[in-house]
Order: C-alpha cells, then structure tokens, then sequence
C-alpha cells in the first residue's frame, strides 16, 4: 500500500494496514501464510519489533492466527450460521429433528462431551425457573464439535421433579431431543427468550474450545417457557464467536406471523 510523505501513523499501523488490504483483496486468502517478520523488516526497511507489532495488530482482530514454528497465517472462515427463529420451531423438534439440523446442512457437528447431573440449582437459575434452595435441577453438560474442532458449550437446567425418569435425565434424550421429551411429559415449550452478550473468554473456556488469541465468546442464555408461561428449561450456551453468525429472521409486525 502507497503512503504518503506526511502519513503520521506508526510504521507498524502502516504495514497492518497494507496486509490488511491484501487479505481483503484476496492476494492472501484462508490459509495462505503472511509474510514473516523477516520478510517484513527487508521489505518495509524496519526493526524486528515494528513487524511484531504490526503482525500483532491482524491477530489482536481476529484476522489471522500464529502457528508456533511455522508463521502466521490468514484464518479460514467458514461460520456455523444460527438460524435463531427457525431452528426452534416446533414443526422441528416435534417431527423428531434436532435443532441442530438448521444450523450444520451437510457439515458434521458432534457432541464429544456429555454429562447429565441433578444439583442444586444455583442461584440465577432459581430465581427464572421459580425454584427454592431446596429445589434440585437436571443439569445437562455438552460440547458440540464442527468439523472436527470445538466451537460451542452449552449447559441446560431444567427442573429435577418435572423431568425424573424421563430421557431427559440420560445422555441420548432421543429424537428431537430435550424439548421433543418436554412436550411428550406435557410441558411443551411454546415460547423462547434469548438473551446475547459477549466478552473475551475465561481461560477454561478458551481451552475447551481450542479458540486461537484475541477470540471473543458470545453467550445465548435462552429460556423455554410452556403455553401457561411457566419457564421450563435455561440453557446457557458459550459460542466461539469465530466459528457462528447468529442470524434472525422476523416480521416487521409481530403479530404478522404466529
């Protein structure tokens, strides 16, 4: 990229930009290696740590990624696209589809990690599903893999005495899944909320999810609630923001469509 003579921003700005450009352009594109940082210091005429920062900068904004001993490189993005509205309806789940089914289409999402446990409900999710502290929750744990890398934790709470002795409470909820067996014990969901903030992962987090620097979470913390409105089911979900878009299709009028 051509700069000008009085172009005050540091040098290390000047060179990110000009990778930046070419990356958009396409001369560098998913996968493709950047130059390193030798490469940078004979070419911009800079000291080693200028093309540190600069190369910094990509990776600080997600752009690219660093793979120790062989360079940096231009991060594939090929996101999990989360039809928020349609993946719940009922016509889904009710026909024995699972959820997931609007979000993959022919790529292969796993759950590598379940566990199902009955605890004590904690406090913020006493208070949504009108729980007391005596009050038990199922709680089910699961790790979902695409395309062989981890990009999503979610953690269900659901009331103890409403699921005890169903398919709920094992590991394979069967067909359709948690809200196919909800609606079979009469507690149907009818009515979602979802609620989405983000912030930079825990170091857990970025563990379990094999997420590269600089990668923001989104969380969803999604309520079920059956048609007399009772909550029956949070879920809160951790997504790696680099692997999902989260689409939401509605009506102007929301009164248009049922």
């Amino acid at each position: 990229m051509a700069t000008t003579g009085d172009d005050r921003r540091p040098k290390y700005q000047r060179i990110a930009d000009s990778l930046r450009e070419a990356i958009r352009s396409g001369e560098y594109g998913p996968g493709d290696r950047l130059p390193g940082e030798n490469d940078l210091m004979a070419t911009h005429g800079v000291a080693r740590m200028t093309a540190r920062q600069a190369l910094g900068v990509l990776r600080d904004e997600g752009i690219v990624e660093a793979r120790k001993g062989a360079g940096v490189f231009v991060r594939a993005f090929r996101p999990l696209r989360r039809r928020s509205i349609q993946r719940l309806a009922r016509e889904r789940w009710g026909n024995g589809r699972s959820v997931w089914a609007a979000d993959v289409a022919d790529r292969t999402l796993d759950v590598d990690r379940i566990s199902v446990t009955e605890e004590a409900a904690p406090d913020r999710v006493a208070a949504v599903l009108g729980l007391t502290g005596a009050d038990a929750v199922c709680v089910r744990r699961r790790r979902f893999v695409l395309d062989g890398k981890p990009v999503l934790l979610a953690t269900s709470y659901l009331p103890a005495s409403l699921v005890a002795g169903s398919a709920i409470t094992q590991e394979d909820t069967g067909p359709g899944g948690t809200y196919a067996r909800l609606a079979e014990l009469g507690h149907g969901p009818v009515h979602f909320r979802e609620e989405i903030r983000a912030r930079m992962p825990s170091r857990d987090e970025a563990a379990e999810l094999s997420m590269p620097e600089a990668t923001p979470v989104v969380l969803v913390c999604r309520t079920a609630f059956t048609d007399e409105g009772r909550p029956v089911e949070i879920n809160e979900m951790t997504l790696d923001a680099a692997s999902h878009i989260l689409e939401y299709d509605f009506d102007a009028d929301p009164a248009g469509r049922p």
